[in-house]
């Protein structure tokens, strides 16, 4: 294997480029230089090759970045003009002249709109009602000027209508500096605020916020209370967070009576309270903090109610007063049930709405307080994803939710909790020609190797017949409990409308099928996640909606680890496989505690530093069980500054496989160098990522037209 590349240049990383281009003139890929670095934990001995690359200083990093971009764009030549139709047609479906359905809150009506032409949003108001005139909190066009990469992380009013903290990131670092502007005069205030997760949280009296800042490693750990006109260096630490298992975070009760701490890990919650009217009291904790026990508040009149999986793996609702919370005065509201997860719920004075998920499905239900009738919105179609949207009024009788389906495009409604009466207040419009009646969603069952039904959610266009000759795309996720719901996707057109069928398969590790879905596919259950989704592609080709030769995989950060553990265990299986910002040096990276995220995420993954599990991350770790094999042909993406998944983990994957895989393939790397985790800011510079990931599978598929 060591003679498989000739070395034209040498740098630190050494480059093959076109002048040594052999007869056919094909593009030589990058090849990065091996420095052994022996790893040794629990008598076990690793040796990585590119370990010096996780130093985004380093200029040979950055060469070898630089160089894998420019390998990509020689690989795709061919389709370079297809990639950039590609691009056009997906953003020609978008409506550039846009407005979000407005919602009122303490007064006004607030809304976000897009002017032709424009990256950003403007986020406006209306006094009273929407025939007022508009006032303009935050033109995002104006505040980008200048940068590469910029995202507003939120904007927080005062009570009184006449503040606005607000926070942005100009580095995708997902660390954001708050700022504060008078409404009134349009000043904006000389504090500035940084290393912050972006929330602001009022108190009542006008001049006083919570925020939450972030430590070396990025994890949300410290809560400060500001007072305006205050040195922000004398901001009060209200409380921290010192287990480093835990994140925290600040936010505000519904009824507004309530400033709240939240402190979380993966299995594990806690909170604490004060009142909105006293900021400069202690905050009480509502329950300390148990080992496998996660639960949440929210206020009601003299009551708080709680959300818990006390003695109850798919979560109850418990209610309690506000003086006694303890687990003793705790009331039953609504009982655990072995086959409904419960997601959340929403107060309203006279309703309860409960947001559950059944059978892979998210339900809406709708519980009268007054006689306890109760009733389920119905959606009418077999695959689909609601929830409930912005609900801010105690006193309604209006519900809002959102709804989707892999064939129509997310909808706003106003819901008549008494009469029942649905209102469409805004559809998500196609441009083009586009009729949801042209496309099929259905609901499909694998069988995992343990027995176990995994659900499949797959669309395609109904000219297309099912038969092995189609081309088709399978997603998955499957960690943190996170459910891939089916919902709509405009870009998706590019790919149902050249034939293509796109699939979801919604593994174990993900809670779509309730808590014990997400169980069983975690900690030293992982590999269920593998194995699932490896049997969902079995089964796709087996009923012949595909075949080993036209069937492809997509994933993005752990599920770009699910492709990447899949693809060492299966690479028969895939023509192609798109890992997006992949999570693939699981075992080096959660040993390693200055890294964001690591220490937090033990009881997802386990702590290497325990044998047993050290030992069975191995086992499965997409980066330490590359080997000399044929591989499909992949397609890799990156961020240099991510903050999730550090980009030096799919660069290190990209050079050991290039350097082992015995395949032709195609194997290539996009590295954004200005961007993080989410990819480039803007509405329409984002779908040129999609549109390169598209032209890959598309290439592959031999339908670039």
């Amino acid at each position: 294997m060591q003679n498989k590349f000739k070395l034209c240049m040498t740098f630190a990383v050494v480059v093959i480029l076109n002048s040594c281009t052999n007869k056919t003139k094909m593009p030589e890929a990058p090849q990065a230089k091996r420095i052994a670095k022996e790893l040794v934990i629990h008598g076990d001995s690793r040796t990585d090759q590119y370990y010096w690359m996780n130093d985004r200083e380093n200029k040979d990093v950055i060469d070898y970045l630089n160089a894998e971009n420019n390998y990509l764009e020689e690989s795709l030549a061919h389709v370079k003009e297809f990639r950039t139709a590609l691009f056009e047609e997906i953003k020609g479906r978008i409506k550039q002249t846009d407005m979000s359905v407005p919602y009122k809150s303490n007064g006004y009506y607030y809304y976000t709109r897009y002017e032709e032409g424009t990256e950003y949003p403007i986020h406006c108001r209306k006094k009273d009602n929407l025939e007022n005139e508009e006032e303009i909190l935050l033109n995002v066009n104006d505040m980008a000027k200048g940068y590469v990469y910029y995202q507003l992380g939120s904007y927080s009013i005062s009570p009184d209508n006449k503040l606005m903290a607000y926070s942005f990131d100009t580095v995708s670092r997902r660390l954001y500096t708050i700022k504060i502007m008078n409404l009134e005069t349009g000043e904006i205030f000389s504090e500035e605020i940084k290393n912050t997760s972006g929330g602001a949280v009022w108190a009542n009296d006008n001049k006083t916020f919570f925020y939450t800042q972030k430590d070396e490693s990025l994890r949300p750990n410290k809560i400060f209370r500001h007072q305006l006109g205050i040195d922000v260096q004398k901001d009060v630490l209200v409380y921290h967070e010192s287990d480093g298992q835990f994140i925290s975070y600040c936010y505000k009760s519904k009824s507004r009576k309530y400033i709240l701490i939240g402190s979380e890990s993966t299995n594990s919650s806690e909170v604490r309270f004060i009142e909105a009217d006293k900021p400069n009291s202690d905050f009480s904790i509502f329950l300390p903090r148990e080992e496998n026990h996660e639960y949440g508040i929210a206020h009601y009149e003299d009551e708080f109610y709680i959300q818990t999986n006390w003695k109850a793996k798919n979560f109850r609702l418990m209610k309690c007063p506000i003086e006694a919370t303890e687990k003793k005065n705790w009331k039953e509201v609504i009982e655990h049930r072995d086959d409904v997860l419960l997601e959340g719920v929403e107060i309203f004075k006279e309703f309860l709405v409960v947001e559950e998920r059944k059978n892979g499905l998210t339900e809406i239900r709708v519980i009268k307080w007054e006689d306890q009738a109760e009733h389920y919105l119905e959606f009418g179609e077999e695959v689909y994803t609601s929830w409930t949207s912005t609900n801010l009024d105690f006193n309604t009788r209006i519900l809002r939710y959102g709804y989707t389906s892999m064939t129509t495009p997310s909808s706003v409604f106003d819901y008549n909790m008494e009469s029942k009466e649905k209102t469409l207040l805004k559809q998500q419009e196609v441009l083009g020609e586009f009729n949801k009646d042209d496309y099929q969603a259905e609901r499909l069952y694998a069988t995992a190797k343990d027995g176990v039904k995994v659900p499949i959610s797959l669309v395609y266009k109904k000219d297309v017949e099912i038969d092995n000759n189609n081309p088709l795309l399978l997603y998955g996720y499957g960690s943190y409990g996170s459910s891939m719901d089916p919902g709509f996707n405009s870009a998706r057109l590019s790919l149902l409308n050249r034939g293509f069928v796109f699939a979801i398969a919604h593994i174990r590790g993900g809670e779509e099928m309730g808590r014990q879905w997400y169980e069983d596919g975690k900690l030293l259950n992982k590999k269920n996640t593998f194995t699932d989704f490896i049997a969902c592609s079995e089964y796709l080709i087996d009923i012949k909606y595909t075949s080993k030769e036209k069937l492809y995989a997509m994933g993005g950060s752990a599920g770009g680890l699910l492709v990447g553990a899949v693809m060492n265990m299966r690479p028969d299986l895939y023509k192609g496989i798109v890992a997006a910002v992949p999570f693939v040096d699981v075992v080096t990276t959660m040993l390693d505690e200055s890294i964001p995220l690591t220490t937090g995420e033990y009881p997802e993954w386990g702590n290497p530093n325990e044998k047993e599990y050290y030992d069975y991350m191995l086992s499965y770790s997409p980066y330490d069980n590359v080997e000399p094999k044929d591989y499909p042909n992949i397609l890799v993406t990156a961020g240099l500054h991510d903050s999730q998944v550090q980009y030096w983990e799919p660069a290190k994957w990209v050079a050991k496989l290039r350097y082992l895989k015995t395949d032709d393939n195609l194997l290539i790397m996009h590295t954004q160098m200005e961007a993080g985790h989410g990819g480039a800011s803007g509405r329409f510079e984002y779908y040129k990522e999609t549109a390169l990931e598209y032209a890959f599978l598309l290439d592959l598929a031999g339908l670039v037209k």
